[in-house]
């Protein structure tokens, strides 16, 4: 069996039906329970209180933020090289999704700023970036919505996208680039395996950051499959017209 099948939109419709029910409870299960283990059964820390259960949201959050994006690229660019209207609009469909995720992320991050910072806002790097990001995915929906035929709009939101992009990595990896930063550093690392989280916060941590991203997922599918269910419907209409 090739991935490519589902570049058919009834194979993939007909998978991400199935798919959707146990991807949702997934979802709603890991992301309730992390998030009441996380606040009600893990202790203040001993510097930031209770403001560090922010975490919870902020993270995971954050994670999809930018996670998002990159899938939209990898859509966008299978859209350009393969021309499967799949892809396309499973990169439309995940844009609101991950405008959302960088909106919760830049709300919690001045929630958490402000106690610890003395600050709503600083230009930080990572900040900087993320406001930049949240601009991009606006305008990506924008575009989308202001262009009639669909292969046009696929086209040039792909382009965007890819300039997007850089954004998505900085906010990733500008802790890294920029030292100076007042962000403090990522608290999963994954490339170097350690973590900056206590091991009384790591697994509620966890179960949020799995079910944020299973959320993402359950929330790809279904609006992808409306919108193949629209395109196909305006199909129809247009052939009906047109007799």
């Amino acid at each position: 069996m090739s991935i490519w099948e589902y570049a058919n939109p009834r194979k993939f419709t007909a998978t991400a039906t199935r798919l959707l029910p146990w991807v949702a409870w997934a979802a709603a299960i890991l992301t309730i329970g992390g998030l009441i283990w996380g606040f009600a059964f893990t202790p203040n820390a001993d510097r930031f209180e209770s403001t560090v259960k922010i975490i919870y949201v902020h993270v995971p959050s954050a994670l999809m933020a930018i996670n998002a994006w990159l899938m939209m690229l990898a859509g966008s660019l299978i859209w350009l090289v393969r021309r499967h209207h799949v892809s396309a609009l499973a990169a439309r469909a995940a844009a609101p999704v991950g405008m959302v995720m960088t909106l919760i992320a830049l709300w919690t991050g001045a929630v958490w700023g402000q106690p610890m910072w003395g600050t709503w806002w600083a230009w930080d790097p990572r900040l900087t970036s993320f406001l930049i990001l949240f601009l991009f995915y606006l305008g990506y929906m924008a575009l989308w919505a202001a262009i009639e035929d669909p292969d046009t709009a696929a086209d040039l939101t792909s382009v965007l996208c890819l300039v997007g992009s850089v954004f998505a990595l900085l906010s990733r990896y500008a802790v890294n680039f920029w030292n100076q930063g007042l962000h403090q550093g990522t608290s999963v690392p994954v490339a170097t395996g350690g973590r900056s989280v206590a091991d009384v916060y790591f697994l509620p941590l966890v179960a949020c950051m799995v079910g944020f991203g299973l959320l993402f997922v359950a929330l790809v599918l279904a609006r992808t499959v409306t919108l193949i269910r629209t395109r196909r419907l305006a199909v129809i209409e247009m052939k009906a017209v047109r007799a």
